[in-house]
């Protein structure tokens, strides 16, 4: 392996690195999964929804706040339902709490 000593973008070295293709391919994919079901999303709470990792068959949405996680908890069966009509397999989708700098 050559090291260089200049800067390098990332799409090139992702596809130089297996660990970092996959990385960058599970954050587009989390990022589709987001648009997909955004329709769902009512439109006030949109912004404090954020796609978080993928992990297997499981799902997670980063969301600021707990009343908008309390609110998308009730939505969870809709948008796994919607995730696996587009033909990826959902079996559970978490909600991760938090606060998003901005």
């Amino acid at each position: 392996m050559t090291r260089r000593h200049y800067p390098v973008p990332l799409h090139e070295a992702a596809e130089e690195a297996p660990t970092l293709a996959r990385l960058a391919q599970l954050a587009r994919e989390s990022g589709e999964r987001l648009k997909a079901i955004e329709p769902l999303i009512p439109a006030p709470l949109r912004p404090a929804v954020r796609p978080g990792p993928i992990e297997g068959t499981g799902w997670c949405l980063l969301v600021d706040g707990s009343a908008a996680a309390a609110k998308l908890r009730q939505l969870l069966p809709l948008f796994q339902d919607k995730l696996n009509s587009r033909g990826w397999q959902v079996t559970s989708i978490r909600l991760k709490v938090g606060s998003h700098q901005r």
